[in-house]
């Protein structure tokens, strides 16, 4: 099923919106903030394998739009947008020797660009206060 027939792109289309839902209910609860990108990233890789890397990447540049578009929790789709891509760059990773560390250097430099970005950038002024609130915790 790797052609780009009708079906593909049919079934590409089915899982974005499927996936739009689920960054939809982002808003519903704190940890959907995190879930809804993960569960997203799940139906990336189930895109990837079934219709292939082009439409993959066509997926993703979709949900990712849409998630910022029409999604409640901004952060968790600027979270999607940041980390959504990963499942079609793991190939790349694993092929090298030092895969966990290419990975765990990748995860960080997104996460602080991406946070950095929400803090500074975007005024997301909440999110300045939660860091706030949770470093007097910690």
């Amino acid at each position: 099923m790797r052609n780009h027939s009708a079906r593909v792109i049919a079934l590409g289309g089915m899982l974005a919106a499927l996936a739009v839902v689920i960054m939809c209910m982002g808003g519903f609860l704190v940890i959907a903030t995190y879930t809804c990108p993960a569960l997203c990233m799940m139906l990336l890789q189930v895109v990837q394998r079934l219709c292939g890397r082009r439409i993959a990447w066509a997926w993703y540049g979709a949900v990712a739009l849409l998630g910022l578009m029409l999604g409640p929790d901004k952060e968790a789709a600027l979270v999607f947008v940041f980390l959504g891509y990963y499942p079609l760059l793991k190939p790349l990773f694993d092929r090298s020797k030092l895969r966990w560390l290419l990975k765990l250097l990748f995860f960080n430099a997104v996460t602080l660009a991406l946070y950095w970005l929400m803090m500074n950038i975007f005024g997301m002024d909440q999110i300045t206060a939660e860091f706030r609130e949770l470093g007097i915790v910690m």
